[in-house]
């Protein structure tokens, strides 16, 4: 019997497979790990957009209404189907027969079970399958179409949600490494997020289940590397959308990658890492439009640089529900049914924090059903046993890395940033591997600004940071020397050297500078009024400069009342505007 290749199992998300361009990128990277002697097995997204266009078919069909969401399913597809032909249009025409009638049928009951809902919504990655392997093809590699819920099963679930949201056994598959080694082609193509269960029918790994599909595979076929190909090259320090100064991790290990997706980061699921854990498969994460970036690469190799923060990472729309009471101090059992109600309305907890007499859990709506019926009757079940209140619009921000109780002396800056921002939860993983607090929504992003400002700013740990979002991405721009305006004080210079020469300090303000920034605030449409912040600078000639461009003041104390009426006179008041904030 020969010895069996090496398999990669390679995951494609859906702007990977969008277009005609993007598999011929896939075909090189195929090709690549063909040269080196592997097995590609491709796990694939349905194109970008059909998983948003199936739901809203389903729901267009319980009002009867779904012929313009098949023909808008159709043009998304449209640009594989031109570049391949016939075949294509064979496949895609099959694919929107079953829909029709599939839609038909809820038309007319007026229903979408689980099962039915999970049979429409395999459609859009069983056609992008079928389209990318003629694509393949047409490119020179022999490739063989293979159906993910013949290579997954799900294990067994409780009631009908097993059809939405499964989970898979990834135990080694002897059988299953030989029918890949033995399929004649070069690489084998099938599905993520698509799964079966004990009776044969189609079950879903929930959204974004196409990692955890690639994780399982992987799993199941012992496989030598999984690769997650998708628009971003690795995982950052922080949101790279958001801080485009967040730099690549170049390398995590299992549980650190697992807290920074639990935490907020979109690049993985969370689920698809144990798996590829439990079977030491090392996981990276490329980038399908910039394959020649080494990308993160997730490993079982123990930490060598230390205690340290690797990523801030946020979730928004953070329920919390605090439940007071000073009868649980010492009370047997609180806890136990107090969750017990969450269980009863299939709620699943994030964050706890606890004292004497209060309980705080935080709800991740990622995890949750969280509509206000929901929460009323929450709050409902709850009232027997506390006091309970719901705290709507809050955000977790998560310090993650190694070692986080090791370093607490060293993050005292940080600390700091925490006094200006309502604190509503904190939490420290018994893991050792996050501490994360809860916000107002909000003050999230600026606080995820401060923190990454303060806690990236020296270069720390450069073995495992690689560079930068706008490094790699924003293309460079040439400006010309003679747009760049000269600052005042390169002109003031003679000046400036004369006025310190006598005594330091000395403060210097540049009336033209005042001139022109107080005339920017003047020239913003969205606001009624611009105000000078008193507490700023009370200097009486900076106020009389300021007012002259046409500014109002907002002062904080009775003193800075009494400067503008030494300034001024009474005719500020009638001038103004002047906002007294006490």
């Amino acid at each position: 019997m020969a010895p069996l290749d090496p398999i990669a199992v390679l995951k494609f998300g859906g702007t990977s497979v969008a277009l005609p361009e993007c598999w011929d990128r896939i075909a090189e990277i195929s090709q690549a790990h063909i040269r080196a002697g592997r097995r590609p097995v491709l796990v694939c997204s349905a194109v970008s957009g059909v998983s948003n266009a199936l739901e809203a078919l389903i729901e267009a069909s319980l009002e009867e209404q779904h012929p313009p969401l098949l023909e808008a399913l159709e043009t998304l597809h449209e640009p594989l189907v031109a570049r391949v032909g016939n075949d294509a249009r064979v496949a895609l025409k099959e694919a929107m027969q079953a829909l029709e009638k599939l839609s038909t049928g809820i038309a007319l009951t007026g229903e979408c079970p689980p099962r039915l809902r999970a049979r429409i919504m395999a459609q859009g990655e069983l056609l992008s399958t079928r389209l990318g392997a003629l694509l393949l093809a047409e490119a020179g590699i022999s490739c063989v179409w293979m159906d993910a819920r013949q290579l997954l099963d799900s294990q067994q679930g409780a009631g009908d949600q097993h059809y939405l949201s499964a989970t898979c056994r990834y135990d080694p598959e002897p059988g299953l490494q030989r029918q890949i080694q033995d399929a004649a082609a070069q690489l084998v193509v099938t599905q993520g997020f698509i799964a079966r269960d004990e009776k044969g029918d189609t079950v879903l790994l929930g959204r974004g289940g196409s990692d955890t599909s690639a994780a399982y595979l992987a799993a199941r076929l012992e496989a030598e590397r999984c690769e997650v190909w998708t628009d971003v090259p690795g995982m950052f320090t922080a949101n790279p959308r958001l801080l485009p100064s967040a730099r690549i991790l170049r390398q995590l290990d299992y549980s650190e990658a697992q807290e920074i997706a639990s935490t907020g980061a979109k690049v993985l699921h969370p689920r698809c890492l144990l798996p590829v854990r439990d079977r030491r498969i090392p996981m990276h994460i490329r980038c399908t439009t910039r394959p020649d970036l080494e990308g993160t690469v997730i490993t079982a190799r123990p930490d060598r640089h230390g205690a340290t923060v690797k990523a801030i990472s946020d979730r928004s729309g953070i329920v919390l529900v605090s439940m007071e009471t000073v009868g649980m101090w010492q009370q047997v059992g609180f806890l136990a049914n107090a969750f017990d109600v969450f269980k009863t309305l299939d709620l699943s907890i994030d964050l706890v924090s606890t004292s004497e007499t209060n309980v705080t859990v935080s709800l991740d709506p990622s995890a949750n059903v969280l509509h206000s019926e929901v929460l009323s009757a929450l709050v409902k079940k709850l009232e027997p046993l506390c006091q309970p209140q719901i705290i709507e619009n809050c955000a977790s921000v998560s310090l993650v890395g190694r070692g986080i109780r090791a370093i607490l002396h060293q993050l005292a800056p940080a600390f700091e940033l925490f006094e200006e921002h309502r604190i509503h939860l904190v939490s420290q993983a018994a893991s050792d591997l996050n501490l994360t607090v809860v916000v107002d929504q909000s003050q999230s992003e600026r606080l995820v600004r401060q923190l990454h400002a303060l806690l990236f700013k020296d270069g720390s740990s450069a073995a495992i940071l690689g560079p930068s979002w706008s490094e790699l991405f924003e293309p460079d721009i040439e400006i010309e020397r003679a747009t760049v305006p000269t600052p005042w004080w390169s002109t003031a210079r003679t000046d400036l050297l004369e006025a310190a020469s006598g005594q330091t300090p000395v403060y210097v303000y540049d009336a033209a500078t005042l001139d022109r920034q107080a005339a920017a605030l003047q020239s913003l449409q969205s606001v009624d009024a611009a105000l000078y912040a008193m507490k700023a600078n009370s200097n009486p000639d900076v106020l009389r400069r300021l007012r002259a461009g046409g500014l109002g003041f907002e002062c904080v104390s009775t003193g800075e009342l009494h400067r503008l009426l030494e300034v001024f006179g009474l005719e500020i008041f009638e001038t103004g505007p002047v906002l007294f904030t006490p």
